[in-house]
């Protein structure tokens, strides 16, 4: 029998979303934790925890949600991310509902987002971010109706913004980012930032099973600091 940390879980008819989301609906299903990832979770233990990946209709086609984590956190000070967060007990089983729900309670409280207007139509196996010991859902939702975003507590949030898709498929903006640890992963350069680490990731995956990658020079290395 396979588990949810093996496959991706359809939720929604791929026939009621968006065309351009339909390619990536039906790979969520079917996807494997190593086509997304080479950080797995453990065996036993790990912070279960959930990050909201919503795309939706922008003025420049589709677009991703994102956020800049405040300069003053302990842990990915500075850093673009999805909204997300750890699983809290009213949240569910985390073999269940929980991710789904922690996914969008997390980004109500982080941006200020209407959930009546997000579409959560799958979620992705679980990742590892070994760095904080978090074992990750990735939950894709389609939002259907737009609403209003923006930092709620900026001693957590700097900003909040939204990139198109064409963006992070264009050629110019992408790059291989190299930590001092010896990390290496893909980045973007969007929203006046750099994104990498396990955000770019599955930005990454998400461009390749949802159609949407081009080309790009992998041997463009992008540096980061200790303090990165």
């Amino acid at each position: 029998m396979t588990s949810a940390h093996e496959t991706g879980t359809g939720l929604t008819d791929p026939a009621g979303l968006p065309e351009w989301l339909r390619k990536l609906a039906r790979a969520a299903v079917t996807v494997k934790p190593r086509q997304l990832s080479t950080f797995l979770p453990p065996v036993s233990g790990g912070r279960p925890a959930a990050v909201l990946v919503l795309l939706g209709e922008g003025a420049f086609g589709p677009e991703l949600l994102l956020l800049e984590r405040a300069s003053s956190l302990r842990t990915h000070a500075g850093q673009a991310s999805f909204p997300g967060g750890t699983l809290d007990p009213e949240d569910g089983d985390p073999e269940g509902e929980g991710p789904r729900e922690a996914a969008l309670r997390e980004a109500e409280e982080e941006t200020g987002l209407d959930p009546a207007g997000v579409r959560i139509f799958a979620t992705l196996p679980r990742l590892y971010i070994p760095v904080t010991d978090f074992v990750v859902s990735p939950v894709l939702a389609w939002w259907r109706e737009p609403s209003p975003v923006t930092p709620v507590d900026p001693a957590e949030t700097a900003r909040v913004f939204t990139v198109p898709v064409a963006e992070l498929a264009d050629r110019g903006r992408r790059g291989t980012a190299v930590h001092p640890s010896g990390y290496r992963g893909p980045c973007f350069q969007v929203g006046g930032t750099l994104v990498w680490g396990f955000t770019a990731g599955v930005i990454d995956r998400i461009l390749y099973f949802a159609g949407w990658e081009r080309p790009w020079d992998r041997d463009r290395e992008i540096s980061l600091d200790h303090s990165a």
